[in-house]
């Protein structure tokens, strides 16, 4: 008998769930629903789910879980230019997860409503056999009309992402024991970018009505910018070595095999990609000086499909990794 053939993530969803979504839900092909709100804003609703042992190892430290899952949610709302107002939280909790735990949990989520002025909402409570599994569903409020989608990318537009890329990765790598930093610097930063997303929440608002479309790189560089051109219907090519990295992946890449696999293909820098018209350069400047996050021109969207990965010469490279599947 022929095995059912695997249906990917996002197989599943275009064929199970994509026919029940309401017209707010963008049919399902981004981060976010909108739904009115007030008067001349919209409701943008995103939810991630974490889970130990899949997506932070089961030692972490409480706190760090908590905002690790709040700021992933936080995130997706950077990525649609939203700013962020409250959020709902789930949590399975099996039997070891006590008071101590819970108490640790919940300062971290104190800590970070403070920080980026949130609160709770409300949401619900249960118990599992194990692992704990927790879930936050972000709301945040848009200018209506003015989300930033996957599927406005244009040819000719210009692909342009915050911050440096490939930090999580490989300090998720390093936490497994795959690869080793030399320097405690780079071993302590790198884990900390895996740890601790910064969710780019100003900038995303500043570039409402500069980007044409935008992600936030949770499932790697290239498989989130193969997002937005399957969402656009449009192609894109990129310079390997324009993607920007930070000192320590750059120290740790002189003798890492699969470095660039690694790096373009790693996910959780939770960075802003997005495209742009070639004619907003001084605008987006501008923002990224008012904010204070560097933001790198690292390709151009163009017509086709798919994601090419060049070399300084233009010549085509081919990746092991491109990027997270969730199945």
């Amino acid at each position: 008998m022929t095995a059912p053939p695997h249906l990917g993530e996002f197989e599943r969803i275009a064929r199970f769930f994509a026919p029940l979504a309401a017209e707010g839900a963008l049919g399902l092909v981004d981060d976010v629903a909108l739904i009115d709100g007030p008067e001349g804003e919209q409701y943008a609703l995103t939810t991630d789910t974490i889970i130990e042992g899949v997506d932070y190892f089961p030692d972490d430290p409480p706190g760090l879980v908590a905002k690790k899952l709040l700021r992933v949610n936080l995130s997706d709302l950077a990525a649609k230019g939203a700013r962020p107002f409250g959020y709902l939280l789930t949590t399975a909790l099996p039997p070891t997860r006590g008071e101590a735990w819970l108490e640790a949990f919940s300062a971290g989520l104190a800590a970070d409503q403070k920080e980026y002025g949130i609160a709770l909402l409300g949401g619900d409570s249960s118990s599992t056999p194990g692992p704990t599994t927790l879930s936050v569903t972000a709301l945040g409020l848009v200018a209506k009309g003015k989300a930033v989608l996957r599927s406005g990318a244009r040819p000719g537009d210009v692909i342009l992402v915050s911050g440096t890329i490939g930090d999580a990765a490989l300090g998720l790598a390093i936490l497994k024991g795959e690869v080793e930093a030399a320097r405690k610097k780079d071993r302590d930063f790198l884990i900390d970018r895996y740890h601790l997303p910064q969710p780019r929440l100003a900038l995303g608002q500043k570039l409402v009505s500069l980007a044409t479309a935008m992600i936030d790189v949770s499932d790697g560089l290239v498989g989130d910018l193969k997002h937005i051109c399957d969402a656009s219907g449009a192609g894109a090519w990129i310079y390997a070595d324009s993607v920007p990295r930070s000192e320590a992946t750059r120290n740790l890449s002189k003798t890492l095999k699969n470095s660039r696999a690694r790096v373009l293909g790693g996910g959780d820098d939770y960075e802003l990609l997005f495209t742009s018209p070639p004619s907003s350069a001084y605008s987006i400047g501008a923002v990224m000086r008012e904010v204070g996050v560097p933001v790198t021109c690292i390709g151009e969207i163009e017509s086709g499909v798919g994601v090419r990965v060049l070399d300084a010469r233009k010549r085509p490279i081919k990746l092991e990794i491109a990027g997270y599947s969730h199945f």
